[in-house]
């Protein structure tokens, strides 16, 4: 299955130059590395923490591009520019609480402040959205996660019921 993907880093001060992106990229160095996956990274930018550019693009490569997924890093904390989650849930159709529930969950006995991680997943069309947080050793614990059940999820998203095991 070819996986069109799309990152987005979220980061006020990755986007004026001010702090290299990490997370971006360890995300497409992960996904990539599975060769399970047929992963195709047609999109990654680097956006301000402002909750309407966020949204237009999770709406652009949802709804234009198309993308299978689209996996964004940074902006899910408690922090008052943090807007990734409110950005997100303001375009999904459906939201997937289980998805963020299980990454936090993975790590919280490791790692204590990722109870404070607010992400969200959810669908926009035929599109998995999916906020990780912003550092590049959190991407890699929380997309362990993504890959116990990633083909599956999209293949349900996309409607096949015979890929997907139900006849």
């Amino acid at each position: 299955m070819r996986i069109r993907t799309g990152i987005l880093t979220l980061s006020d001060r990755s986007s004026r130059g001010e702090y290299e992106d990490l997370s971006g990229p360890a995300i497409a160095e992960i996904l990539q590395a599975r060769p399970e996956y047929d992963v195709q990274i047609v999109f990654s930018e680097v956006l301000p923490d402002d909750e309407p550019l966020i949204s237009e693009a999770l709406k652009r490569l949802s709804d234009v591009e198309k993308l299978d997924l689209v996996l964004t890093t940074g902006g899910t904390g408690p922090a008052p520019r943090d807007r990734t989650p409110e950005a997100t849930r303001a375009v999904i159709d459906l939201e997937i609480p289980g998805i963020p529930e299980a990454m936090r969950a993975a790590v919280r006995d490791r790692v204590p402040t990722a109870s404070l991680t607010r992400g969200v997943a959810g669908i926009r069309g035929n599109t998995l959205i999916i906020n990780l947080p912003g550092s590049p050793k959190a991407v890699r614990e929380n997309m362990e996660v993504l890959f116990g059940f990633l083909e599956h999820l999209l293949m349900k998203i996309k409607g096949d019921p015979e890929e997907c095991g139900s006849k």
